[in-house]
């Protein structure tokens, strides 16, 4: 499904990610390890399609996702790939509902954020802002959010960072459910909650 091939990323003298290979295949959930600064983030949002390497190529489904125009990857990380951050990144001022409804491709039409937040457990906080939630709530909410456009791949940077251990291992669940509908999940985490949950883990190591 989708594959770096001697991805190398660099912000002048400094190596963020040295070369690195990755080969997931549709349905997988893969777990990425590394210590601070071995470059997981960076990958991350060049599998994205959010970060342009410095070298080596990123393909999804065959296609080289660096070759094409940059409204071709926006509409890549509008279909295909739902988004999960450690710090949430919620718009403060709307409620859980309008949050995950932004996010929706055709957000005033369906049913779709509702029905995923109920899923969740959070249909009694569907008018509540992101400061009215706990960390593990607003977690859920980011999880509809990238559910919403039923994705076929998720992207999740240390999704349980800020997370109790409870709360952790709930996410977790969500993103199994995920992988076991046919999903696929690439996570970032230093947790080991995900090596119960994925089928590879895959170790990075620090730029020299």
């Amino acid at each position: 499904m989708i594959a770096c091939k001697q991805v190398t990323k660099r912000f002048g003298a400094v190596t963020a990610l040295a070369p690195f290979d990755l080969d997931v295949a549709t349905g997988e959930f893969i777990a990425i390890k590394g210590a601070s600064g071995s470059g997981k983030t960076t990958l991350l949002l060049t599998l994205g399609g959010m970060l342009r390497p410095t070298e080596g190529s990123v393909f999804f489904d065959g296609a080289d996702l660096y070759s094409q125009s940059p409204g071709a990857r926006a509409d890549y990380r509008a279909t295909d790939v739902g988004f999960v951050f450690q710090m949430f990144h919620l718009v403060p001022y709307l409620g859980v509902e309008e949050n995950v409804r932004l996010a929706a491709r055709n957000g005033t039409m369906t049913q779709r954020p509702r029905e995923l937040l109920e899923q969740f457990g959070l249909g009694h906080r569907l008018t509540h802002t992101p400061g009215e939630l706990s960390a593990g709530e607003r977690q859920r909410v980011a999880l509809a959010r990238a559910l919403v456009n039923e994705p076929r791949l998720i992207l999740a940077d240390e999704p349980t960072g800020n997370l109790d251990p409870e709360n952790d291992r709930q996410v977790f669940q969500h993103l199994s459910e995920f992988h076991r509908a046919g999903g696929t999940v690439i996570v970032v985490t230093h947790g080991s909650t995900a090596d119960e949950f994925a089928d590879r883990i895959v170790n990075l190591e620090t730029a020299p």
